[in-house]
């Protein structure tokens, strides 16, 4: 059991001997939580094997399942990764900072430990001031997957934080909500110029065909099946999942209350209690003491900001089961339904 210390930065100048300590722990070999625009990660060496294999004791995660690296730059990137395609240089031209994650081919000096024994790597530089410090002070690439437990939903704030990894980190970082809060798109650059995703995030497909070109990408098949072996870091394993069972709606206000009143009313025959994790709209129809409002029904990023920590809310409040209004998969949408049917182990309806 480690002794986790818990730091509150506003400022990156002033708060700069905090992000120094921080940088030190990770040099020592240590792991620090920090946030990021996306979600919370869980740092540690990426160029460490053992600590690499740290994160994945500290997450209870399969050491199978790649890493994220994150840099402050590009510079840093290109001293891990083997090869830059010009593709995939575009993409680094166009979002970073920001949500997105790309694969490589990596070089020798990134561990197998940090790739799940894969010949390529991911890496992403993160879109957030407190983050690029604190990659600046670390001096190495810090491997960092969400700051959960595996499994569980990803956490957006330091307390979500805190609750899964006190006592399994050597500091938290907290610098307040993440404000897209859902991962980065993943995406792997192919020779003939196509791109695909391989998870997707806050860099949506329209916006990667912008500049890579109408046509040119494509979404991995896992993504659309669920079926076939995931490419991409956390899609392997059960995800984002709250303890009570969760059942998404997707489609209009009037339908989703509808199908929701209906399956409510079973389940409180049952004697069971039911969580309500829905829009503004469709909460109207509902009780109060166990629901959770992500926004209005229409707002993506309202319910990709609020998701993870609307089906952490129901963990507190003890509900029996979950019933989630979903959105369609258009943009954004993508990322939001990917992270609902992980959650809900597939049990999605359209009404």
């Amino acid at each position: 059991m480690k002794q986790t210390k818990i730091v509150r930065i506003t400022d990156v100048e002033k708060d700069k001997d905090i992000l120094e300590e921080a940088g030190r722990i990770i040099r020592d070999g240590g792991i620090v939580v920090f946030p990021t625009e996306t979600v919370y990660g869980i740092g540690a060496n990426g160029l460490n094997a053992d600590c690499c294999r740290s994160i994945y004791a500290a997450k209870g995660r399969p050491s199978d399942n790649p890493l994220i690296l994150t840099v402050p730059d590009q510079e840093a990137a290109h001293e891990v990764a083997a090869y830059v395609s010009p593709t995939a240089q575009k993409l680094l031209d166009a979002f970073w900072p920001g949500p997105l994650t790309i694969i490589f081919p990596r070089k020798s000096c990134v561990p197998d430990a940090a790739t799940g024994g894969l010949d390529t790597v991911a890496l992403r530089c993160p879109d957030h001031d407190i983050a690029h410090a604190f990659l600046k002070a670390a001096g190495v690439p810090v491997a960092a997957p969400s700051a959960n437990r595996s499994g569980r939903p990803s956490p957006t704030t330091a307390g979500e934080v805190a609750h899964d990894m006190d006592g399994r980190v050597d500091m938290i970082i907290d610098g307040g909500p993440c404000h897209i809060g859902v991962e980065s798109t993943i995406v792997e650059c192919h020779d003939d110029d196509t791109v695909t995703i391989l998870r997707p995030g806050g860099v949506t497909l329209p916006m990667l065909e912008e500049v890579v070109g109408k046509g040119n990408v494509d979404v991995d098949r896992h993504i659309i099946t669920g079926k076939g072996v995931p490419k991409a870091p956390g899609m392997k394993y059960r995800h984002y999942a709250p303890s009570a069972p969760v059942t998404v709606y997707v489609g209009s206000v009037e339908h989703v209350r509808q199908a929701m009143e209906q399956q409510a009313l079973g389940l409180t025959a049952e004697g069971k209690k039911v969580g309500f994790l829905v829009s503004r709209q469709t909460a109207e129809a509902f009780p109060k003491d166990a629901m959770y409002i992500w926004g209005d029904h229409d707002d993506k990023a309202a319910l990709a900001a609020q998701l993870y920590t609307g089906l952490l809310f129901f963990d507190s409040v003890h509900v029996d089961h979950i019933l989630a209004e979903g959105t369609d998969e258009e943009g954004l949408g993508m990322a939001i339904m990917n992270r609902m049917k992980k959650s809900a182990g597939g049990d999605v309806r359209s009404v």
